[in-house]
Order: C-alpha cells, then structure tokens, then sequence
C-alpha cells in the first residue's frame, strides 16, 4: 500500500466526526455551567489518579465537589478558608450560624473559647454556666473548685466523698486503706471488705491467696468444693491440666463420668 494511501485511512475517521458534528439533527448533551460551578476537567490540577491507578478526580483548592462539579467556596466575612481547601471556617471571637459567621457575645467571668460544641465562650475558674450567664461556684466544705461542669464545678477534699451538695469524710476501718481516688478505701492484702470493715481471708488447707489477695484458690492437684480443696481423682488414662485443679484424657480417649474410655 503505497504512503498516500495510508494517510487517507488514517484521516477518514476524523472525517466523518467533523461530519457527523456539523449534522443538522446533532445537538449536545453537555449541560450549561455557570462561572461558579465547572466541569472538573476544566479547572487546573482537578484530575489526578487514586493510589490504584484507576481514573478519579478531584477538586482544587478553594473548590467543592457538588454533583459532579467543582464549585467554588464563598468565604463570608470574618473567615478564612480551611486547611483542606474546600470549606470555611470562622476566625477566632465568632460562631458559625447558618453560612456566615457571627460575633460571640463573651458574658462577664468568661473567655473566648472556639472548641467544638461550645458556645464560642467558657466560664473562668470558679464560675458555672447557667442560663447563658456565669454564676459563680458554691465550693462545700472540705472541696475545691474545679473548671468541669459535669462535677459542678468543684469536687471533695481527699479522704472525703460527695454526700448530697457538701463531702462527708471517708471512714477507713482497720486492715484497710485510703484508695488512690481518695474517695473510697480498700482492705490490706489477706483481708476482705465485709460490710463497713475488713474481715480476714479463710485460706483453707490445700490452698493459697491469690493475685488480688482477697481470696484463695486451690493448690496444684486439688479442686474446690465449697469452702474446702479436696484432692483430684486422675482415672486412667487421664493427666491433670495446664491449670492443676481438673484433669482431661489422653489422645485416643474421650471423658465419660469421672473415667476415660476409648474412642
């Protein structure tokens, strides 16, 4: 085929698209854009490829994806645009209601406060919130005041727990302690709480404390029953198991009562 003949294939089929376009009956289906709202193939650097090589796109910065469109974020008044480029945020001393931004109205014994699910303000130390307004904190004896709300804003004295709206001072009977939340008390090592004290732990024989140091377990080859360990009964066929207070059988045998017969 000679060179001539070549360049005529190869130019026919744009051909017949120039044809085909300029078709009396051809109308486009592209839907109209406005300024604001572009076709992401037209806005610079909105195409890119995900990390799996398939095709995907995203807008640039300043630009929000709207139904397949890049629309360009309205910054209103006293915000700035967020470090992700595609929304607004407000600056510090304002309160984002509806799509602007509005000024925080910071009550006496208060400050500015722009962390989420706040009014834009907190009370000072020593202040609660009520009703829009900070009052300030009623601290009972043998409590301090405290910034959380939750707690009222104060909290008890160590060695004291809350009793109605004052602290009442924790009783630590004998053979016990003062807890590390200072609100409550436990027994000494070889005691248990019974009721308001500590009563001593029955270690029966056969047997030792155990890691709480509040009750006892059985010593190796001994089950409990009730209040006592009594010695296991390995039948044939059988050893005692990794903990030491039941046995099992061997391969080749299955457990039936307290004997091991063959499979």
């Amino acid at each position: 085929m000679s060179t001539q003949s070549k360049q005529r294939l190869i130019s026919l089929p744009r051909l017949l698209l120039a044809a085909f376009i300029a078709a009396p009956g051809f109308v486009s289906s592209q839907p109209t854009i406005s300024a604001t709202q572009v076709a992401p193939s037209s806005v610079p650097g909105s195409i890119h490829a995900d990390p799996y090589g398939r095709g995907a796109w995203g807008c640039p910065r300043g630009f929000q994806e709207q139904a397949a469109l890049c629309v360009a974020v309205k910054v209103p008044a006293n915000a700035y645009l967020s470090a992700f480029g595609n929304e607004w945020e407000c600056n510090r001393g304002y309160l984002r209601i509806g799509e602007r931004c509005t000024a925080v109205k910071v009550p006496d014994n208060a400050h500015p406060d722009d962390q989420s699910f706040t009014p834009g303000w907190e009370c000072d130390r020593g202040y609660l919130a009520v009703n829009g307004a900070c009052t300030p904190v009623r601290v009972p004896a043998n409590a301090y005041a405290v910034d959380s709300a939750f707690s009222g804003g104060w909290e008890c004295d160590r060695g004291y727990r809350r009793d109605g709206k004052g602290c009442a001072a924790v009783t630590v009977p004998a053979h016990g302690f003062l807890q590390r939340t200072g609100d409550d008390w436990g027994c000494d090592r070889g005691y248990r709480k019974q009721a308001d004290a500590c009563g001593p732990v029955e270690v029966p024989a056969n047997a030792y404390l155990d890691g709480t140091g509040h009750g006892w377990r059985c010593e190796r080859g001994f089950r409990q029953q009730g209040s006592i360990c009594e010695p296991l009964v390995v039948p044939a066929s059988a050893y005692i198991v990794y903990s030491g207070n039941d046995w099992t059988c061997v391969d080749g045998f299955r457990r039936q009562g307290e004997a091991c017969i063959a499979n």
